[in-house]
This record gives structure tokens, C-alpha cells and sequence, in this order.
């Protein structure tokens, strides 16, 4: 090959490469995806459970929805205060975090409520909730002890004892999905820091709740009465606590008759 020609093929080769380069440049100029710092900052302190608690499709979700102002600072349930406070700085905001966790509103311990039938369905609570009316205990609000509940929880904070489940308020984060799992809906966040919770959920009269369970509440407006805070109210038969109010003073506790008042 003469040096002509050799002169011509690298010079083709060299325009061609230098044309393709150019090409993917403005390519990449024309489909570039613009990152948000924020959002990755953000993404960077979540602890990276997708759990789904905060109500996103996951941690990635989420950030992208703090960073645009969607959510805030504290609305993963599972990182706790001191990834809010980062995130919060992040943003340049400041959030004040209420730590929750998860609370059984039932009593009826295998001791205490008794069975309509003996159930020998899936042992899952929906199902049995669903096929038999209620399920098996004489109690239709009360837990049925099939540990749903326990099969969603991630952290290992709650378990079934005695026939009803029971929470581990240090292990739990408020993921809420013990909440959405629960087909009687006995499962509320509640603040960590208080210490007095109505655990039933029956709304019957009294005489019915006592023929079914012995640890129910019989709406007698008792701790109502007694509370000088207007923290406690009793609806559809059942005494509930307001939170907000509530100084833990423990009147209401003293005073119900079924120590339902937990």
C-alpha cells in the first residue's frame, strides 16, 4: 500500500471517530438526566429497608419524595430521630420527631376470652376472619392469635403469647404493616412515650363484653369521669385515650373496674 494511501485511511479513520465522538457528546448533552444532590444526599441516610412503612415504593421513593417537598424530613418510621435530623438538615429545615410504636388493642388472653368453635382452617387471620364470621374466638373484635401480624414484621417486634399478640416496644420502628395486616384492625400506632392504652376494641355493651371476655372494656365512662385532663372519651362502648392530652397522670388506669387500662 502506498503511503498515499495509508495517509487517506487514517485520515478517514480519524474523521470518523472524531464525528462519532461529537456525536455521542451531543447525545449525551441531549438525553442527560439531571441529578438532584438533595435527593441523593437524602437516599444516603435512609437505612435502606424498603420496607414500605413511609408509604413509597421504597427508599428510593421516598427520597425523591422529601427532596421535592412531597414528604418530610421524618417520614421514615424505621431510621428514627437521628436520620430525620440529618435529613431535616439536609433540606434546611428542623422536624420534631414523635417516636411510635405499635399497640394491640385486645386483652383476651386464652385465659380470659374463650372459642365458639374449635377453627381447623389456614391459620391465617384474614382467612379464618373471612370463612368463619369473625373467627373462632367468642369474642368477634378480639385478636385471633394466628400472628399475621408476625409473619410481616422485618424487626422480630412482635410475636403471639397466650393466644393474642403481643408487641416488643424496643424492637418495634412503626413500619405500620402489622397495621395494614391486621383483618380486625387492632393494631394502632401509638406514642412510645405514653404509658396507658385502652387494650379492646369491642364496641358492645357491657353485658355482652363480659359474656365473651374478661378483660374487656363495658364503656362504664368510669375513666372518663375520672380524668380532670379531658384526655379519655368513651364512643360505640369503648373508652378511648386521647394522646395529645394524656399526661400519664394514671387515674383512669385506677379507676376502670376490668383493668382494661393497660
Amino acid at each position: 500500500m502506498s503511503m498515499t494511501g495509508i495517509i487517506i485511511a487514517t485520515a478517514l479513520v480519524g474523521g470518523t471517530g472524531l464525528i462519532i465522538g461529537l456525536l455521542l457528546g451531543f447525545a449525551g448533552k441531549a438525553f442527560e438526566v439531571e441529578v438532584d444532590e438533595k435527593e441523593i444526599s437524602v437516599r444516603e441516610c435512609l437505612p435502606g429497608n424498603n420496607c414500605g412503612g413511609c408509604g413509597y415504593a421504597g427508599c428510593d421513593g421516598l427520597a425523591k419524595a422529601i427532596a421535592n417537598g412531597e414528604a418530610a424530613p421524618n417520614a421514615c418510621p424505621v431510621g428514627g430521630a437521628a436520620v430525620a435530623n440529618k435529613i431535616a438538615k439536609i433540606m434546611g429545615t428542623e422536624v420534631d420527631v414523635v417516636k411510635n410504636v405499635a399497640f394491640v388493642k385486645c386483652s383476651g388472653t386464652c385465659d380470659k376470652a374463650g372459642d365458639r368453635f374449635n377453627y381447623i382452617g389456614t391459620p391465617d387471620c384474614s382467612q379464618a376472619a373471612l370463612s368463619t364470621g369473625g373467627g373462632q374466638k367468642s369474642c368477634t373484635y378480639g385478636c385471633l392469635g394466628f400472628g399475621s401480624c408476625v409473619n410481616v414484621c422485618e424487626f422480630d417486634a412482635i410475636r403471639v403469647e397466650n393466644g393474642i399478640a403481643v408487641v416488643d416496644r424496643e424492637k418495634c420502628v412503626a413500619c405500620g404493616k402489622c397495621v395494614k395486616e391486621c383483618p380486625k384492625k387492632l393494631i394502632e400506632l401509638v406514642p412510645y412515650d405514653n404509658k396507658h392504652f385502652v387494650a379492646c376494641n369491642s364496641n358492645d355493651f357491657g353485658k355482652d363484653v363480659k359474656a365473651v371476655c374478661q378483660a374487656g372494656c363495658i364503656g362504664c365512662k368510669m375513666c372518663a369521669r375520672v380524668c380532670e385532663f379531658d384526655a379519655i372519651e368513651v364512643e360505640n362502648n369503648i373508652a378511648h385515650i386521647n394522646y395529645e392530652k394524656c399526661i400519664n397522670c394514671g387515674k383512669c388506669k385506677e379507676k376502670c373496674p376490668v383493668k382494661v387500662i393497660l
